[in-house]
């Protein structure tokens, strides 16, 4: 019997060894799941983070092309500033040859 008693009492430290690693498996496997949520979450912040900034990029780069500088609005009075007196002149000079 003391063998039999032996194989057993292996047995039952073997399994209770194993119950003890299941829990520990259980545990880890939350904490994997857990941190894949967190990374989840994350992921999707930075997804929308990203189309933000790009839409703000868009917006950006539209106001830019409608942009007037200074120095464009300045060389486009001249050219028009121009045009009139040429328009003049030669309203002038019409009025002359009449």
């Amino acid at each position: 019997m003391d063998a039999n008693e032996k194989i057993i009492d292996t047995f039952a430290t073997r399994v209770r060894q194993m119950i003890l690693q299941y829990h520990d498996v259980v545990k880890e496997n939350g904490e994997l799941y857990a941190m894949v949520d967190e990374r989840d979450a994350e992921i999707r912040r930075l997804q929308a983070e990203v189309r933000q900034l790009q839409n703000d990029y868009n917006s950006l780069k539209t106001a830019r092309m409608l942009e007037v500088s200074d120095t464009d609005l300045d060389t486009a009075k001249r050219k028009v500033n121009k045009l009139i007196r040429d328009v003049d002149k030669c309203i002038t000079l019409l009025s002359e040859q009449q």
